[in-house]
Formats: structure tokens, C-alpha cells, sequence
């Protein structure tokens, strides 16, 4: 659900000539009677497929859903949103993931949009529409679900070695070691991804630190990395890797392509840190282990720490956003107004996501799983502080030092002098 920005590669550029997505026209073309969708490809896509359909049955502009594999999403879309093949209607995560569009001048302002039909607003939670505001305009209306990181778990694997999850750092310390005596991996790590590997940064420091350090940092007051409580968080994730949580192959597994869920599901790893999406990904995948065998939790609590254990980092949402240049405004506008129907939230409900409009709590008893919906919709209720993804809140083009930066502090490759100073040259704008 998180991808990372990369070089453009020969790779790519094949992928870029044999995909459909976007390959019969978009917002820059002669308009052809249809708008162009593109949306991150992974088990999620069954809504969107559904709300197309829905959308296409009544209107006389059809829409046309166009999605990329995961990890090359953002790679695709750097690639073609300045082009004669850029989408209508586009994913993104808000934040500082569509900064740069709006100021290329290249995304609609949705104003008008809003103004005459406020529902595109108001039947959403505030919190999560305003994570697509640039500048003061709405550039993005709500989709999927809210997306907070939650420490997932196999039950079996847990109750075969007596253990129960761990609700402070020191216990999960303690289950690590007591896991790996077992010769049972810990916790599954899609290290070559490099973005989950990035959630135990952004949990650690808001335990220690509290939400105030990432965002002066974010800020561009760049001492922050060099603080006493960055190196505190830096000790800590360095002490759990030391310990073996992740085992030794982590950088060779990815969660993209199912790999480190796979290890949850089959029991060769007790836990996985992961957004919320978990659910949808295991329930697609592994259908029977999502129903009873998975588990959650919170992150656990630190003793010690500035940041309160009921903070939670994440995705607020997604969005979709929309081309200036799009031929078919007002069909744009209609199909985002399926974001807030109780269709959609339906629909999302039935795969495990939690919608963030404000009807969404009418229908969490039909929810695939409503024990998980409504724990998911307390904790992000009762959160002081729900901060957005590092990687979403940064602009694109910090993206992918900010992985390297992760991957090589876990790999051992690099101290916290290291991580320190490459975060620190991160672009804040």
C-alpha cells in the first residue's frame, strides 16, 4: 500500500510500453468519452473494480480502471502524470505525495467540485480531508480506508510457545528472545521493500520522542535528527535487530509480492508490524487464516518515553486526486462522489478497510470481520496523535535516500551517525 519512489529503469520503461494502464489515452487526450483511472494494483482493487461498474452503468462518460503492481506505482506515476497518458483520476496518499503536482500547476483544485456538491467534504472526517489540502485547497477526496500500522499476529504460533502479546518494548524484547529459542522467526520483515521496514522508525521515535520531533524535523529544523531522543530511538531498534527479531534473510523477503505475509500465515514467523490493509492482504491470500488465526495489537508501550501508547502512525487515508487537464470534468466529479456512498463503505467494510466518512460507524456490525473494524475505529478515535507515514509526509524526492537511509541503519551498514546525517540532507520541500 506504500511504495517508494525509485530511478527510472530499463526495467520500468518495459513495463511503461506493456501495461494498459494509461496506454489508450488520459486527461490530455482528444477525449474520448472516458476518464481514466489509475489506483495501486493489490487485493483492494475489487472495490474499485465495483465502484467503476457502478459509476458505468449511468453514465454516459465511462470510466476505466487502470492499475499498477504496487511497487511500481509511484515509479508509474512520476512517469506519466506530465504526459499525453496521464489519468484523469489518480491514487495517492496525500500530503507531501501530491506537494509537487500542485505546484507544477498539474492537479484541479477541487473547489468547485465542493461547492456544488458539499457532500465531497462534509461526509468525511475533517482530520483525514484535510490531509489532502495544499496550500489551502482541497486537492483529494477520501478512498479505501484509514490505514494506521498495527502489530499483527499468528495466535497459534503465540499460544503453541505460551507467549501472549506484548504490550510493552521490554515484552516484545522478551517474546523475541524466547521465539527464536523455539527456532520460530520473531517477526516477518519485508526488508526488500524497504518501506516497512521503515514503520519501526516512525513507531519508535513517536514512543520516545513524541509526534513533536519528526514533525520539526519535517519543519526543516534538521538538529532534530541529532537529538538525545533520536539516538535513544536508534538505540532501541538497533538492540531488537541485534536480537534476531527479523531473523538474518529479511532483506530478501518482500511484502509486495506476499512474502512476509505468507511467513505470518504459515506460521514461520509469530509477527508482522503492517498498515491495516493486513487484513484485506491475508484475508485475499490466505482466507482461513484471516478468519481465525490472525491477530492484533497496538504498538507496545515504552517506559519512559515522551509519546503516548495510544498514538498511532500510518496513512490517513488515500486519495484520489484530479488532472487539471481532464476532458471530462464533471464525470470526474461524479465518480468521486461514490467515495461517500453507502456502497462503497459497504464494500470496504466487506474486505477489512475502515472508510473514513462520518457514516462509516452505521455499518461497522457488516464489517468482514466487526471485532476488527471497531477495534480499528477506536484506536484511531481515541489516538492524541495519528502521524502520517515519514516517506507520505516528506515530498517524493526524499523518498528514496529516506529508504536507503532505513535499510542500511538495519542492515548494519551504517551507524545512527550515519542515519542521522542522511536524514538530515533529506528535501523538506
Amino acid at each position: 500500500m506504500r511504495s517508494r519512489l525509485a530511478a527510472i529503469t530499463a526495467a520500468a520503461a518495459l513495463v511503461l510500453g506493456t501495461s494498459a494502464a494509461c496506454g489508450s489515452g488520459g486527461a490530455s487526450d482528444s477525449g474520448d468519452g472516458t476518464i481514466h483511472v489509475l489506483v495501486y494494483g493489490d487485493a483492494a482493487n475489487k472495490v474499485e473494480k465495483q465502484l467503476v461498474d457502478t459509476f458505468n452503468r449511468t453514465s454516459k462518460v465511462k470510466a476505466v480502471l487502470d492499475t499498477v503492481p504496487g511497487a511500481d506505482y509511484q515509479q508509474k506515476l512520476q512517469t506519466v502524470i506530465n504526459t499525453p497518458r496521464a489519468p484523469d483520476v489518480f491514487f495517492n496518499w496525500g500530503g507531501g505525495s501530491i506537494q509537487p503536482f500542485v505546484k507544477a500547476g498539474l492537479l484541479l483544485p477541487l473547489d468547485d467540485f465542493i461547492a456544488k456538491d458539499p457532500g465531497l467534504k462534509d461526509n468525511f472526517l475533517p482530520s483525514v480531508f484535510n490531509s489532502a489540502v495544499v496550500e489551502g485547497k482541497p486537492y483529494g477526496v477520501p478512498m479505501r480506508g484509514t490505514q494506521p500500522v498495527l502489530l499483527f499476529h499468528n495466535k497459534k504460533v503465540l499460544a503453541d510457545a505460551g507467549l501472549t502479546p506484548p504490550k510493552t518494548w521490554d515484552e516484545l524484547l522478551a517474546t523475541t528472545k524466547a521465539l527464536k529459542a523455539k527456532g520460530i522467526t520473531p517477526i516477518a520483515l519485508g526488508g526488500g521493500d524497504q518501506w516497512p521496514t521503515l514503520m519501526w522508525f516512525e513507531y519508535l521515535y513517536d514512543r520516545i520522542a513524541g509526534p513533536g520531533l519528526f514533525q520539526r524535523a519535517l519543519g526543516g529544523d534538521r538538529e532534530a535528527w541529532a537529538s538525545e531522543d533520536s539516538r535513544r530511538a536508534l538505540a532501541a531498534l538497533k538492540e531488537l535487530v541485534d536480537a534476531g527479531a527479523f531473523g538474518s534473510n529479511f532483506d530478501s523477503v518482500k511484502f509486495t509480492d506476499g512474502g512476509s505475509p505468507a511467513l505470518v500465515a504459515k506460521g514461520k514467523a509469530a509477527f508482522e508490524l503492517m498498515g491495516s490493509w493486513y487484513y484485506s492482504t491475508q484475508q485475499d491470500a490466505n482466507p482461513d487464516f484471516a478468519k481465525s488465526g490472525l491477530g492484533y495489537t497496538g504498538f507496545p508501550a515504552l517506559s519512559g518515553g515522551k509519546g503516548d501508547p495510544a498514538d498511532v502512525v500510518g496513512n490517513t487515508n488515500n486519495f484520489y486526486s484530479v488532472l487539471k487537464k481532464t476532458k471530462h470534468p464533471e464525470a470526474a466529479a461524479a465518480f468521486l462522489k461514490l467515495m461517500y456512498s453507502d456502497e462503497f463503505v459497504k464494500a470496504q467494510l466487506a474486505i477489512g478497510n475502515l472508510p473514513t466518512t462520518t457514516g462509516t460507524v452505521d455499518f461497522l456490525d457488516q464489517s468482514a470481520s466487526p471485532a476488527y473494524s471497531k477495534d480499528q475505529y477506536q484506536l484511531v478515535k481515541a489516538a492524541p496523535s495519528f502521524q502520517l507515514s515519514w516517506d507520505q509526509a516528506y515530498p517524493p524526492s526524499a523518498m528514496t535516500p529516506m529508504h536507503t537511509a532505513v535499510q542500511q541503519f538495519f542492515d548494519g551498514r551504517t551507524d545512527a551517525d550515519g542515519f542521522i546525517k542522511a536524514m538530515q540532507a533529506l528535501p523538506t520541500s
